[in-house]
């Protein structure tokens, strides 16, 4: 069902089944999946491809034009999976050139109010971003991230799967799978252990993880730490993953103990 009061280009692609509440401008070149639900008086715009089954609430604002002063109108996109809910005030822009032209969220993520998505930022599944918190470009969370209020995440840092943000922590460094973090200045916490048994995780991996932990930060010296670990470690999939992640990027300074 579509009010009659919402202003929609005869070109945007709309699935019969979806909802579009008063006053809300969707445009040209906008796609909307099965059973996505928009209430009143929110913007759509630009390239933008939104799944199935999403719920968009009162003025979000989702693939205007990107907030880089290099972006000149070029092409470029904004893809939203399925089952995301976006509450009041989000924000999403879409890619930019230089940034590979695409931002991404994946399936089953919360955005809570006023959360802000840059360009060509890379979000996993099942991702929760609380009230008030800004993603700088190119930004990428993986899998099951979440981030306390009122944080706030630089441009390029990468979150691995399973991290969890303190509110209004300020992230500069990239966070390893399973962390926690907070700090004015993020510094790592320890490991997500409560998230890593709620997911079912094996015991003798997380205990695993806990003793790769603490020989990976034994020293400042992370990259001489884990050649030390001589493939102690190679059987278990989270000691892996948080390796994996460290290593792929050693130009990216990773948050630490020390930090």
């Amino acid at each position: 069902m579509i009010d009659k009061t919402a202003l929609i280009n005869k070109e945007a692609k709309i699935h019969p089944s979806a909802k579009v509440g008063p006053y809300s401008v969707i445009g040209p070149k906008v796609e909307i999946g099965e059973n996505v639900i928009i209430h009143s008086h929110v913007n759509i715009s630009g390239n933008t491809k939104i799944g199935k089954g999403n719920i968009i609430f009162p003025f979000a604002s989702i693939g205007n034009d990107p907030q880089d002063l290099k972006y000149n109108g070029e092409e470029t996109s904004l893809i939203i999976g399925d089952n995301n809910k976006f509450r009041e005030y989000v924000s999403i822009n879409p890619g930019t050139i230089g940034g590979g032209g695409i931002t991404k969220i994946g399936n089953n993520c919360l955005f809570m109010i006023s959360s802000h998505i840059a360009h060509d930022c890379n979000v996993g599944n099942n991702v929760i971003i609380a009230n008030n918190v800004p993603l700088g470009g190119h930004v990428t969370l993986e899998d099951n991230v979440v981030i306390g209020g009122n944080s706030a995440v630089q441009q390029f840092t990468r979150i691995g799967k399973m991290a969890m943000i303190g509110g209004m922590t300020g992230v500069l460094h990239d966070v390893i799978p399973y962390g926690l973090s907070t700090g004015n200045r993020n510094s790592l916490q320890g490991l997500n252990l409560i998230g890593l048994r709620r997911a079912k995780f094996e015991n003798k991996d997380i205990l695993g993880l806990s003793e790769a932990y603490k020989q990976i930060f034994a020293t400042k010296n992370i990259n001489e730490n884990i050649s030390r670990l001589n493939g102690s470690f190679q059987e278990n999939p989270l000691v892996k993953n948080v390796i994996d992640f460290i290593i792929k990027d050693k130009k990216r300074s990773i948050c630490t103990p020390f930090s």
